[in-house]
């Protein structure tokens, strides 16, 4: 049974990345210009040079011939020459990917250790003082626009205290080999004499931007968490367990816990979606170098092949981590199986 969910994900995620890869293909129409530009990023192409790249590419040919040629170019990692640096577009993506990769981990990670353990103690103390006080915080933290919070924080903590730094991953004091692209593992795997120093610069640059990013899915996590939880408290193996005689945490802890974060699960995909959304305006505020500035500065710029390039590994990020949180939802919990 497991066998056949899993290739029926299968094949739903294969179906998937092909809508987006034709969606991908087309934005080369659709982008103002001419097409054998926006496919290969090459500007005052001469004669010459034309009639061969188009029929490398397959542009005398049918529109399903170009298709192909554009996946066989995408498998081989031919994906176009950027308008801007007119370098390749993959490799300007997996420099920036890792810097975008790690702040939503950190800000998905302070959403679960904030988010989970609020919204069990919101349910557990249902309709007394705590549990409302929790949810206003949530519903203010769910309504806050996220522009607004980043440069309310920048005002406190950087402009008025003077604790933290505004933007950038790390001072340029410190220079860090790049062996991952993610800057604390690089950090704490080099050799430089100034290794801790580095890291507590780094850690200060991250936090302001992991705060601001780990709002919106703090709020979704402790509001999902605590009606999951009221749902699994009034199930009725939990009324036998406290009939047994068994105390308040232990009932919490051996039935209710186990089968309230279940749901949860689910969620963290989800929220992995808005996070990498939202990293595009925190990015932006904070000059974080990720993908999320990277696109915007190709927007701004009009640099189509990028924002093609963008849109591809974005999407296919989304939806790869989506299902994949659905999948490992469904293998733990026995109900979904059925």
């Amino acid at each position: 049974m497991i066998f056949h969910y899993l290739m029926r994900r299968m094949f739903l995620l294969s179906f998937v990345f092909v809508a987006l890869t034709i969606f991908a293909f087309s934005l080369g129409y659709l982008f103002p210009g001419d097409v054998l530009s926006n496919f290969t990023g090459l500007r005052n192409i001469s004669p010459a040079d034309e009639i061969v790249l188009r029929q490398q590419l397959g542009l005398d040919q049918g529109y399903w011939q170009q298709y192909i040629y554009f996946n066989q170019r995408i498998l081989d990692g031919n994906w176009a020459l950027s308008f801007s640096s007119q370098q390749n577009v993959l490799d300007e993506i997996l420099n920036v990917m890792p810097a975008t990769l790690e702040l939503a981990s950190y800000a998905l990670l302070l959403s679960l250790l904030i988010g989970v353990p609020f919204g069990i103690i919101a349910a557990v103390r249902k309709d007394k003082w705590l549990d409302k006080l929790i949810s206003g915080f949530a519903l203010v933290g769910y309504s806050i626009p996220t522009f607004w919070w980043a440069l309310l924080l920048i005002m406190v903590f950087s402009l008025t205290l003077g604790w933290l730094p505004t933007s950038g991953r790390l001072s340029v004091l410190y220079e860090i080999p790049r062996l991952s692209g993610f800057m604390l593992p690089d950090i704490l795997g080099s050799d430089a004499p100034y290794r801790n120093e580095a890291l507590f610069d780094a850690i200060r640059h991250l936090l302001l931007p992991s705060l601001v990013l780990a709002t919106y899915p703090t709020t979704v996590m402790i509001r999902f968490t605590r009606e999951s939880m009221l749902d699994v408290l009034e199930q009725n193996y939990i009324k036998t367990a406290r009939a047994k005689g068994l105390t308040r945490l232990q009932v919490l802890y051996k039935h209710g816990l186990r089968n309230a974060l279940l749901p949860v699960t689910r969620q963290v995909g989800l929220q992995f979606s808005t996070l990498i959304t939202l990293a595009m305006i925190t990015e932006v505020i904070f000059s974080w170098p990720g993908i999320g500035r990277w696109l915007i500065d190709s927007i701004y710029q009009r640099n189509f092949p990028a924002i093609q390039g963008g849109v591809l590994v974005v999407s296919s990020l989304v939806i790869a981590v989506n299902m994949f949180t659905e999948i490992l939802h469904t293998l733990l919990n026995p109900l979904a199986r059925k």
